[in-house]
């Protein structure tokens, strides 16, 4: 298990910053869509980038990658038409950083080139984490950009059968506007109401809501419960066409987002 930072960037980003305490002075970045925050803590830390993972190609997402990649390995999709990724991956692939394995998965919803990081628990007494950038968040998922409803479903489908005491690191403080949404789709879910409070507390005292949990996202997400029988009458309800599958209900949740 990573030790992790979220270092904001931009409004509302996070470049999340892995270390390992095996491997004193290096650190990786997920993300880097600014240079300066990562330089910045990098030498507030006294520490020396070894990696970057990227997630997928939006500029928010790498822009800071090219003043950050000195003669460093940047980890990403094969697929990508980001032209800086100097070390491709495949659904499928497996490499090993800091010590640590990471599974790699693809997840071409919020973009086609869109992969995640699955960082599985090396010890009984850690948690594993997935750092899958804009397409899971905390009670919410990525737009739909260039991907389809039935490709975030499938994500959706593999999330879930990840450890509930998975730390999801996200890219984004999303959440309270998200939970607002899940709990018009869900207003009887109690689960919703508890992160409500919680995580207004939290931002309250200008903290980061993340990282969440898979075990939380399967009790508070609507596109994570796509086949929950609340989430589907809301979904039929919403609908003019009642939906007919696990895609088509997680297509109408998030069209109803986009204009929430």
């Amino acid at each position: 298990m990573y030790q992790i930072t979220p270092v904001h960037a931009f409004q509302d980003n996070y470049i999340w910053m892995l270390q390992h305490p095996r491997y004193p002075g290096l650190a990786i970045a997920v993300d880097p869509g600014q240079s300066e925050p990562v330089v910045t803590w990098l030498q507030q830390q006294q520490l020396k980038l070894a990696a970057i993972l990227i997630t997928h190609h939006h500029p928010d997402h790498v822009g800071g990658v090219s003043q950050l990649a000195d003669n460093i390995p940047v980890y990403g999709p094969a697929n990508s038409p980001f032209d800086g990724i100097t070390e491709p991956l495949q659904d499928g692939d497996i490499i090993e950083l800091l010590g640590q394995t990471l599974h790699i998965k693809a997840v071409p919803a919020h973009t086609l080139d869109h992969i995640a990081y699955f960082c599985e628990a090396a010890e009984s007494n850690t948690q594993p984490q997935l750092f899958c950038g804009d397409t899971l968040f905390v009670a919410g998922c990525g737009r739909l950009f260039e991907g389809s409803a039935l490709q975030m479903q499938q994500a959706m489908a593999y999330f879930r059968t990840l450890p509930d005491s998975t730390q999801v690191c996200c890219t984004h403080e999303y959440t309270l506007a998200n939970l607002s949404f899940a709990s018009t789709v869900e207003p009887d879910n109690e689960n919703i109401s508890q992160a409500i409070e919680r995580c207004q507390a939290l931002r309250n005292a200008h903290q980061p809501t993340l990282p969440g949990s898979i075990g939380e996202e399967k009790r508070i997400n609507p596109y994570m419960r796509y086949d929950d029988p609340a989430v589907v009458a809301a979904a039929q309800h919403r609908s003019s066409s009642a939906p007919h599958n696990d895609a088509e209900v997680l297509a109408v949740i998030r069209q109803w987002k986009d204009t929430f």
